[in-house]
């Protein structure tokens, strides 16, 4: 009997399976898919569907008829879009249950060097603003 023959299959069964074998640690993370993605995508391709529809009817392409009827069309698909992303997102925020807001603490700064007609502020003293060319100081 020839081992030679046996050892080889043995060999190239060993070669192909070990080409083959993947290695859990090996492969990389799966990224999160957004619930949103394809209506975003559908989103996208309305807005560019509009942009069009407007150049070719600034180029006299379309009728004044055509132009409405089609701008109309696409006006109720991206209202309908953007009611679904509105569903999901209510649906998700509804499964994390209630949102409480905290509540955020703003303290005032002393307002120094603020312009008496526009409000605008600067952080160096100036005779005349910066934004709208009024005297800052008042005559006392």
């Amino acid at each position: 009997m020839d081992y030679s023959l046996i050892i080889g299959a043995l060999l190239g069964v060993g070669m192909i399976g070990y080409l083959l074998f993947i290695r859990l640690k090996d492969l990389p993370e799966p990224t999160p898919v957004s619930p949103f993605r394809h209506l975003d995508e559908r989103k996208a391709s309305i807005y560019e569907g509009l942009r069009d529809l407007q150049f070719e009817y600034r180029l006299d392409k379309l009728s004044d008829e055509d132009y409405q009827a089609t701008k109309l069309e696409l006006q109720k698909e991206l209202a309908r879009v953007l009611a679904e992303i509105d569903r999901i997102k209510a649906e998700m925020a509804a499964a994390k249950g209630p949102v409480v807001p905290v509540p955020l603490v703003v303290t005032a700064k002393p307002k120094k060097n603020t312009c008496p007609s526009c409000g605008a502020s600067f952080e160096k003293s100036l005779k005349f603003c910066g934004e709208c060319g009024k005297p800052m100081a008042v005559a006392q």
